[in-house]
């Protein structure tokens, strides 16, 4: 029997690990990944925390109860990914607040950390401004931040 459903990451203790293969639209001419890709594998692997934690991001937007932005990000490449090689995006919540959240993302080939990112997501309403996340969303994220990492 296939399984034909596209790949869903997964959570190790309080990090989510998402695997990504560097395809030749993320390269530049050289086949060296594209500064922007990183941004692309990293904002993969955040929609795929949110599914891990049971969210269903476009039924909250749909209902008008809100959405995450990027409110702040802080990127450091450490080393050049290249065409066809295998990533790890690995994601773990840091600060959990009322209304925000900071994410510490790596992106990794093997044990050679390639990038790494503090991303700062807002929720907001649909009139763009701060509101308060649900509250089971933030126990749930506070349950996988302080999941034992032996998990």
């Amino acid at each position: 029997m296939h399984n034909d459903a596209p790949y869903t990451g997964r959570f190790a203790g309080p990090e989510h690990r998402f695997a990504v293969r560097v395809y030749f639209e993320d390269t530049d001419a050289g086949g060296v990944v594209y500064h922007a890709s990183y941004l692309r594998f990293m904002e993969r692997a955040r929609s795929d925390v949110m599914r891990g934690c049971g969210i269903d991001q476009q039924a909250v937007m749909a209902a008008g109860d809100g959405v995450y932005v990027v409110r702040d990000l802080h990127i450091r490449y450490r080393a050049a990914a290249k065409l066809d090689d295998d990533l790890l995006v690995l994601s773990r919540m840091d600060a959990i607040g009322g209304a925000s959240m900071v994410i510490h993302q790596r992106v990794m080939r093997a044990d050679q950390l390639i990038a790494e990112a503090d991303v700062s997501v807002a929720f907001v309403g649909p009139d763009g401004r701060p509101r308060r996340q649900p509250r089971d969303w933030v126990d749930k994220f506070k349950t996988i931040q302080g999941a034992d990492e032996t998990a």
